[in-house]
């Protein structure tokens, strides 16, 4: 961890403190590149030896994935994909895996296909390709997590860290202004939450803040014109520099809170992360003025407010603004509450407490400005 501040883990500009911290970078192989996804995957299979590639994928990505692999002979194929991972998903696929004796995993698909292949690999140890299509961001962490009886667990593992990471923006371009937004506005949250996270330091920061910047950019691109490839191309370059953020800086409040929530609620992933964003920010924002300002500038801001400037970006693209819009009930609340302090991190900025906690989650199931949050938690 980065030695400064105890509370916020933030240097202020002019302090001559020294800098102490551990940063780890995991070994991992991107390949990027528009319309050359098939072209990747085939040598990338030819690199590692694979001969009997078990490919994962579902839904919307199936038909991308068959394009991808028209060169190849998969062994394997399995469509069965449910977010959070269901222990028992996970136990069949490995089943259905070892039975087949392949020798590499291939997950074409969102947060929850690339779940899937991790929960595979970590049992298996074989080697994961990932060919994100959409902007999620687990293809670049070694965090892996499994639901059961109502409860998310994650767990850190070098064995689900992909081997390679295909980004072809072209794969993207059937996803919806919608769920590109959601997306988006997950990837965001990783870089957010990377800011003041239990192992935050001065690299992990750059990545998030870059990454920060590249995400609005691509979210108003993509939503001006969703056939913009450039815009899709900055997506995913955004969600891979957040996603390398959030594996070295570990997860903050807001992932604690929105694995609960998705988990213990049974909560679509990417909307419960993009609807929750501003009202943690909002809540940890005025403890960490220096960073918070250079936020707000990645976010396009010049008025070194992040929460107003997340705010603006929320408004322009037509962000996801309530939990009660995914199905998030008034008496969901006080269990959420409980699960969540006891997850989040003690380092976190504002110190959370039964009554502030219950305030932000109010707020963000109702849709109510994210500036009630923040005087919320200052009272505490």
């Amino acid at each position: 961890m980065f030695v400064s501040d105890q509370r916020s883990n933030q240097t202020k500009p002019g302090d001559n403190q020294p800098m102490v911290f551990e940063h780890s970078t995991a070994a991992q192989r991107v390949l990027f590149g528009s319309d050359k996804a098939g072209e990747f995957l085939t040598a990338e299979l030819g690199r590692l030896g694979s001969t009997r590639p078990m490919i994962i994928t579902g839904g919307s990505a199936e038909r991308a994935a068959r394009e991808i692999t028209a060169r190849l002979e998969p062994d394997l194929w399995w469509n069965e994909v449910v977010q959070h991972v269901p222990v028992g998903l996970a136990e069949k696929a490995r089943a259905v895996a070892s039975e087949a004796k392949v020798d590499a995993l291939v997950t074409v698909g969102g947060g929850s296909t690339i779940g899937l292949g991790k929960a595979v690999a970590l049992t298996s140890g074989l080697p994961l390709i990932a060919v994100p299509t959409t902007y999620a961001g687990s293809e670049a962490t070694d965090t892996w997590g499994l639901t059961e009886n109502r409860t998310k667990t994650t767990g850190l593992d070098p064995k689900v860290l992909p081997v390679t990471v295909i980004y072809d923006a072209a794969l993207s371009r059937s996803l919806p202004v919608g769920l590109s937004v959601a997306s988006g506005l997950n990837g965001l949250a990783h870089c957010v939450d990377s800011l003041w996270a239990p192992k935050a330091d001065p690299i992990n920061r750059t990545f998030a803040l870059e990454g920060a910047r590249a995400l609005t950019m691509a979210l108003r691109g993509i939503t001006a014109d969703p056939d913009d490839l450039r815009a899709r191309e900055m997506a995913l370059y955004g969600c891979y520099l957040a996603a390398l953020s959030f594996a070295s800086a570990g997860s903050g409040m807001h992932h604690k809170i929105a694995h609960v929530l998705g988990g213990t609620f049974n909560l679509p992933h990417a909307q419960v992360h993009a609807t929750v964003l501003p009202y943690v920010l909002a809540f940890n924002a005025p403890a960490v003025p220096e960073v918070s300002a250079r936020l707000a500038d990645a976010l396009g801001a010049d008025s070194g407010d992040a929460t107003e400037a997340l705010s603006s970006l929320y408004r322009e693209i037509d962000a996801p603004r309530a939990l009660a819009d995914i199905g998030f009930t008034e008496d969901g609340i006080a269990e959420a509450v409980e699960r969540s302090l006891k997850a989040i991190p003690a380092s976190n900025p504002t110190t959370p407490t039964e009554e502030n906690l219950t305030a932000l989650l109010r707020a963000a199931r109702n849709g109510d400005d994210p500036a009630s949050v923040s005087v919320a938690a200052q009272q505490a």
